[in-house]
């Protein structure tokens, strides 16, 4: 186990859309799938044990990044605080599954599905299975969708109409903070001062710092698909 986690990423470098993401994308799908299918097995005996371990899985799955990078000896300031959206989602999404806390949902739901959907579309990663890092990066970001679907389909928290304004004015509020530690400490967290080395969808959304306003259309337009999208099938199949 411990060469997978100390392996060269150039023995296994990271292919966008190559087999190994593929499958992972779809072990979501199947995932979501099924809590679809079985929803009403799992309101009835299995809510408990579904809501406590994907907040288990969250949890650990975020702890060992930290545990990786402190074992390789390159844990950095600059690079592991949960300063990113996607960390900052994942956290939600823990305290989301522990309370059941409905106004959190709004907020975590379209944060968590959007960021979790585009960095599983597009990672920021360079190491490909069966390393380490590529299996935390897709059991958490994997966890954090399904987190999401699993209040909405299993627990029937709803969205409501002021959601898409909550949502973007904490992401917003988030931004301002963390755009504030990024000029601290030289860092940069949720890509605020500059590109990510990575291809990502950042790239064909201009040059910095004009980027950052088309992410920010993207936010709201893709909060709103996402509000629509989830509104209709609540009032259809669930």
């Amino acid at each position: 186990m411990w060469g997978l986690v100390t392996m060269d990423q150039r023995q296994y470098p990271f292919e966008l859309f190559g087999v190994p993401h593929v499958m992972a994308l779809l072990f979501c799908c199947v995932l979501i799938v099924l809590l679809y299918t079985k929803r009403q097995s799992i309101r009835q005996h299995n809510r408990r044990i579904w809501r406590y371990s994907l907040a288990v899985i969250l949890l650990v799955s975020e702890l060992s990044f930290h545990a990786w990078y402190i074992a390789y000896g390159s844990w950095d300031m600059t690079v592991n605080l949960p300063l990113q959206l996607s960390s900052i989602s994942v956290y939600l999404a823990i305290i989301m599954l522990v309370t059941k806390q409905k106004n959190l949902f709004e907020i975590t739901f379209l944060i968590g599905m959007t960021g979790g959907v585009i960095a599983m579309l597009t990672p920021e990663l360079y190491y490909g299975f069966p390393h380490f890092r590529f299996v935390q990066f897709f059991v958490v970001h994997s966890g954090l969708v399904i987190a999401c679907v699993y209040m909405f389909i299993i627990e029937q928290c709803s969205l409501k109409g002021l959601s898409v304004l909550k949502a973007f004015g904490t992401v917003n509020a988030i931004a301002i903070v963390v755009y504030g530690v990024n000029r601290v400490i030289g860092a940069n967290y949720m890509f605020l001062n500059e590109k990510p080395s990575q291809l990502t969808v950042i790239d064909f959304l201009g040059p910095y710092p004009w980027y950052i306003l088309s992410l920010e259309v993207l936010a709201l337009g893709l909060f709103g698909l996402i509000y629509v999208l989830a509104t209709k099938l609540k009032m259809s199949s669930l």
